[in-house]
Order: structure tokens, then C-alpha cells, then sequence
């Protein structure tokens, strides 16, 4: 039986193990969304994973969710994370960018711009911005013409993402951000090329997809989807039907992998499981929800063919979550109040177990 601890061919990667890293928003990036010589550590920190995915990059400032996020539009940015890839390989670790374009999920006071959104629909909740919580703007609707812009910013983010050294990006197409919104039947209520029918819904996905493979080759590029998931009040009818079309669009372009999250009944996903015929990676546990990933969640999903699994908040006080794993050590607890505090306390200062004699 395959275990956690075997490796896994990814693409050009050979993976030592099946764990990978979640992305997780951390919004310690610097003036400008610059990453920092903390986020090297950090990650570096992590390296014995199988795969690194970081937090979500935006690939455009108004694709900017959260404030301080970094991102990956500015030859700034691109040098910036340059030191990070380098800390990372150097403990002998792969790290992929996770590409987020935040779509309706911001606000002007966080670029400066309306947010724009496949329709002139706001999300459900408050947004985060530098002064606090505030409610969820109207975004502008992108015209049809404007649309493939939205999608290639996805490959130009990939594109400076492996100059700056990373092995491969992820396209975050879950969660209720961009791509999921024009995968949405309520936040998506277009009657053009790009709403309305499954084939129109999956259009956008499609496209940021082939892109960002005409950038850095289908090798390097997986997409992160949420089937069924309503974050930010995003809603998907035919969840079944919707994601079996674009798993076999995705297929058709061989990306080097997809990565789902349980949002939907197991049985839904072991149906999209046999509709993919490529490396699934799953991360087993609804994200912020009640319940983190352990062990034996990620054995029961290797035993139902998941190729890798992801682990998101037992990596943020377990920098050594793989050695743990594989000994069966104690999974030392998050301090949830530091997750976006900034700074470096909960976020250096987890340290890796301490045996005793």
C-alpha cells in the first residue's frame, strides 16, 4: 500500500515523500509586496516536505485580496522571493508559487482600484483591508473584451515566478476567489461566452490553465480547486457535472496535477478522482474549518487514490510535521492569534521536536 513516506514523480520533481505543504495566507509580506528574508526562514523551515505550495501571490495589484500579501508583478517582487527558492533548495526542498487572483474579494482601499468580478455581484461578508474589516464592494463586471487579460495575468505571474526560482506555480482556482467566481452560478450571472452553461462557466479556468502552460509548460503547473465550496458566498449548481467537464478540459492540457479540497461529499470526489487521471493531490479536511489534517485522514485518502496530501495548519507550529508524521511524535498546537498578526512571533518561533533521553 502506498504510504506517506513514499515518493512521488511530479512532473520534473521527484518528491521524497507525499506531504505537501498547504498555501496559507501569513500577510507578512513587505511594503509593496515584497517577500522578506522571515518568509526565506520560514519556508526553509518547512523543506522536508514533498512540495512547498506558499500563500496565494497576487499576479496584478488589482488582483490583490488581502493587505500585506506579496506578489509576483514587479521585477521587485520577482528579486525579492529569489532569496526565498534559494533557502528553500538549499535545505533541499521544492516550493511551488501558489498564483491567487482575489477578484471581488478586495477592496479600493487595499489597491486603490474597484475590484472586478465576472458580474457586478459582491461577495457574502467583510473583506480585509489596512484599517480593518469592511464590507464586501460591488465589483466592476469585466467586459468580454477584458477578460483573457484577467486570465493571462496568470501566466505572466508564472512566468516571473520560475525566474524567481520556483519550481512550479499553482493557479488557485478555489475558495471563492477569481476563478472559482466565474466557475460560480451566483456570482457568475454573465449571459456571454463566459457565463451561463458548464462549458461557459469553465471557460475562464480553462484559459488561465492553457496560458500559464504556454508560459512554463504543463510540468510546472497544477491548479487548486474547492468543488462545491461557498467561500464568500459563492454558490456552484451541477457541482458533479461542473468539475467533471473541467477536470477533462484540464486533462486534455496535462497539467502536472490538480489539487481538491473536501468542500463536497466523499462520494463526489472519489467520482472526480476517477474522472482525473493525473496526480491528485487532496487535502482531506474542509479548510478553517473545525477539524486539521492528521494522519490518519491522509491514510485514508492514499487508500482511496489520492496521490499526495496536503496538511495546511499542522505545518504553521510543525515545521518538522513530516518527521513527526513519520515517528508519530506529538503534533504540537497553533496559536490562532498569530496567523495574520505579522511579525515574527508565530511564524519563526515554532520550534521542531524536542527528544529527550
Amino acid at each position: 500500500m502506498t504510504t506517506l513516506f513514499d515518493s512521488h514523480r511530479l512532473g520534473d520533481l521527484t518528491l521524497p515523500n507525499r506531504v505537501v505543504m498547504a498555501p496559507m495566507t501569513r500577510v507578512r509580506a513587505a511594503a509593496g509586496g515584497l517577500a522578506t528574508p522571515s518568509m526565506a526562514t520560514y519556508y526553509a523551515q518547512r523543506a522536508t516536505a514533498g512540495l512547498i505550495l506558499t500563500e496565494g501571490v497576487q499576479p496584478s495589484l488589482i488582483g490583490q485580496s488581502n493587505p500585506g500579501t506579496p506578489g509576483l508583478h514587479t521585477d521587485e517582487q520577482v528579486e525579492s522571493w529569489r532569496p526565498v527558492t534559494a533557502a528553500v533548495h538549499a535545505n533541499g526542498g521544492r516550493i511551488s508559487a501558489q498564483i491567487m487572483h482575489g477578484g471581488r474579494v478586495s477592496h479600493s482601499d487595499t489597491t486603490g482600484m474597484q475590484p472586478v468580478g465576472p458580474s457586478a455581484v459582491p461577495a457574502a461578508g467583510d473583506v480585509f483591508t489596512p484599517t480593518g474589516p469592511q464590507p464586501a464592494p460591488v465589483p466592476r463586471a469585466l467586459d468580454t473584451a477584458d477578460v483573457p487579460e484577467h486570465a493571462q495575468s496568470y501566466a505572466e505571474a508564472a512566468r516571473r515566478a520560475v525566474d524567481a526560482g520556483f519550481d512550479g506555480v499553482e493557479l488557485h482556482g478555489a475558495n471563492g476567489y477569481l476563478i472559482s467566481q466565474f466557475l460560480s452560478s451566483n456570482a457568475n450571472v454573465r449571459t456571454d461566452r463566459y457565463g451561463g452553461s458548464v462549458t461557459n462557466r469553465i471557460r475562464f479556468a480553462v484559459e488561465a490553465t492553457a496560458a500559464t502552460i504556454d508560459a512554463v509548460g504543463k510540468t510546472r503547473t497544477g491548479i487548486r480547486l474547492s468543488p462545491g465550496g461557498t467561500f464568500w458566498g459563492v454558490a456552484e449548481t451541477d457541482v458533479p457535472v461542473l468539475y467533471a467537464a473541467l477536470l477533462t478540459e484540464l486533462a486534455r492540457l496535462e497539467v502536472a496535477y490538480v489539487h481538491l479540497e473536501a468542500t463536497t461529499d466523499e462520494h463526489v470526489l472519489l467520482g472526480l478522482r476517477r474522472a482525473w487521471p493525473g496526480t491528485l493531490i487532496v487535502n482531506p479536511t474542509l479548510p478553517m474549518g473545525p477539524k486539521q489534517t492528521g494522519r490518519t485522514d491522509a491514510d485514508h485518502w492514499l487508500g482511496l487514490g489520492a496521490d499526495l496530501i496536503s496538511f495546511g495548519r499542522a505545518f504553521i507550529a510543525n515545521p518538522d510535521l513530516v518527521e513527526r508524521l513519520r515517528l508519530g511524535l506529538p503534533i504540537a498546537p497553533v496559536d490562532e492569534a498569530t496567523y495574520y498578526q505579522g511579525g515574527d512571533a508565530g511564524y519563526l518561533t515554532y520550534p521542531a521536536y524536542q527528544h529527550t533521553g
